[in-house]
């Protein structure tokens, strides 16, 4: 979803903070295998009536008892899939307990069967027709929102990310609707009241976050990219936006391939514009929800690049998020700083690597005004991730952060341990769940590198390096020489963070340069070095033959997630 060595006692520090780090998996009693969700509305009354059947396998003997969440759900009847005989259950907030028929053994398959109706506060959204003269004209739209935690605001689940199932859903609706739902349309039956069922069949596993479907009024265009269909649905009438906004999506689809190494991993790909979104866009497994503002900004030139971007974002997510999964929202970075650093990687082919080095840079601005204006940094690893409700209050943290942490980390281990990295990473974890410590495994096991002090200072600390340099060249022994202090805090902020600082040196040009013929005299007076900045407190000496003219720290954006105030000071 889119809105980018330590001394001793720094190590001790970080051991210490990081022992305690809360563990925010949820227990599970249970495995949901699948869910078959019905649906019929009204739309006035903001009403859905659901059958759901929820297919699970317990996970030790002597299973009896089912808990899944369940928001507002008034329920007309549970039983067990076939049969008639009620069940005993009971709601709590946000929770239904059901106690079946017998004591079920571990793999055993239970199919319970839910009966009900609700006026949702979250999960389903209903917006009402609206006319040319009041803005972007639409029909009545009904769509869905998952994530973090509102499919249970709709349907009885486990709406969590950790679990991951097959889904299926029946939407039933006037005929002169659209429905666009996950995975495959298997089937629909027209009925004699005027409505119609849509039957969407998604096969593959996925969290529960990611089932959803958006009912509307539509224009339908249809592409394939290597034999997956791609479907594009605007209200009628603006169908020029398509080229516009949609216009590489194919492109994109073939640069994510080429740099992961790993194909679209579903089969087929659609793009739907809403109406009110709260987000600028939603990756809902095969079927990604983008709000119709955002798209529409594409009509002016100088913003067509931002919708670039989050079609990029969305695409990405195919990878980092639908296909590998966070194991909690903890780890939401990983789907989020990826699809954010995507976004750039993906710039970086249609367009080179300066346009790349840009986009990360404006995300390690955006980090940097966040923190300065907001304070109170979290970690990429979020310690407040318990609560749900504010886990996109900071996207400058969870996106840009975590983009320009991927940079760095590719700059890190080098361009092809990096993508041979994320090839690991995709394929070992392919329709799974993941936790940092899978991402570190990956990236070691591809450079040969040990990168716990990367991860530690990056992921599970807070911040960014902030440098008071003064500089000065000795010329008795031809060297610039550096005094470098770290001046950042925080409880959770490195003392000292760990830095391969490249500087540039430019110099006058060599005496008779020009006259002898050499073709960039300028760039025969350049040097670069690598400071290696461990300590909170430390001077690092460089050999250069003459006083440089000037010093640029970090020319190439290799960290670029530093703030530096550098001076000269002349002895």
């Amino acid at each position: 979803m889119k809105l980018l060595v330590f001394a001793l006692t720094v190590v001790s520090c970080f051991a210490s903070a990081f022992a305690q780090r809360p563990d925010f998996n949820r227990a599970r009693t249970y495995d949901v295998q699948h869910y078959a969700i019905s649906v019929s509305f009204d739309h006035k009354k903001r009403t859905v009536f659901g059958d759901t059947t929820v297919e699970l396998k317990p996970l030790a003997d002597g299973f009896r008892i089912a808990v899944l969440d369940a928001r507002d759900l008034k329920f007309e009847s549970v039983t067990l899939e076939g049969k008639t005989e009620q069940l005993v259950y009971k709601t709590s907030p946000g929770k239904v307990t059901v106690t079946l028929d017998r004591e079920y053994k571990k793999d055993e398959s239970i199919k319970i069967r839910f009966k009900y109706s609700a006026t949702p506060k979250k999960g389903i959204y209903f917006v009402d027709a609206k006319s040319e003269k009041d803005g972007i004209s639409h029909s009545d739209q009904i769509w869905t929102q998952g994530e973090p935690e509102e499919a249970h605001h709709w349907f009885p689940s486990f709406d969590f990310p950790s679990d991951k199932a097959t889904s299926e859903t029946r939407i039933r609706v006037p005929k002169d609707m659209t429905v666009i739902g996950n995975g495959k349309l298997v089937g629909y039956e027209v009925h004699d009241d005027g409505t119609k069922t849509m039957h969407h069949l998604m096969g593959t596993p996925h969290p529960t976050y990611l089932v959803s479907f958006v009912v509307g009024i539509y224009s339908e265009k249809y592409e394939e990219y290597n034999g997956i269909p791609l479907g594009i649905y605007m209200y009628p009438g603006t169908e020029f936006m398509i080229e516009k906004a949609y216009g590489r999506t194919r492109d994109m689809l073939r640069i994510h391939e080429e740099l992961t190494g790993i194909g679209y991993p579903f089969g087929k790909y659609d793009q739907t514009i809403v109406a009110n979104f709260q987000f600028g866009g939603m990756e809902n497994v095969t079927a990604t929800t983008m709000a119709d503002t955002e798209i529409f900004l594409a009509q002016t030139p100088f913003l067509q690049g931002l919708i670039e971007d989050l079609v990029a974002h969305e695409i990405a997510h195919s990878w980092f998020g639908n296909n590998v999964t966070m194991n909690n929202w903890a780890e939401l970075w990983l789907n989020e700083g990826f699809a954010t650093f995507m976004e750039a990687a993906v710039r970086e082919k249609l367009y080179g690597r300066s346009d790349y080095i840009r986009k990360i840079a404006v995300n390690a601005d955006e980090v940097m005004a966040d923190e300065a204006a907001k304070g109170n940094p979290f970690a990429l690893f979020n310690l407040n991730a318990g609560n749900v409700d504010k886990l996109f209050d900071r996207p400058a943290i969870t996106y840009s952060k975590g983009s320009v942490v991927v940079h760095m980390l590719r700059e890190q281990v080098g361009d092809e341990n990096f993508w041979k990295a994320i090839n690991i990473y995709l394929t070992r974890h392919r329709f799974g769940n993941t936790e940092t410590p899978d991402l570190i495994r990956a990236m070691e096991e591809a450079s040969g590198q040990k990168l716990d002090w990367f991860f530690e200072q990056w992921v599970y600390g807070t911040s960014h390096p902030k440098l008071s340099i003064t500089q000065r060249y000795d010329e008795a022994k031809k060297e610039m020489v550096f005094d470098i202090s770290q001046t950042q805090k925080g409880r959770l902020t490195p003392q000292a963070f760990r830095l391969p600082l490249e500087v540039a040196f430019l110099t006058a040009p060599p005496a008779g340069s020009e006259a002898d013929g050499s073709p960039n005299p300028l760039a025969a007076a350049f040097k670069t070095a690598v400071l290696e900045i461990t300590q909170r407190k430390q001077t690092i000496r460089v050999p250069v033959e003459q006083k440089p003219a000037r010093v640029t720290f970090d020319p190439n954006a290799r960290v670029p997630l530093i703030a530096i105030k550098a001076q000269n000071r002349e002895r």
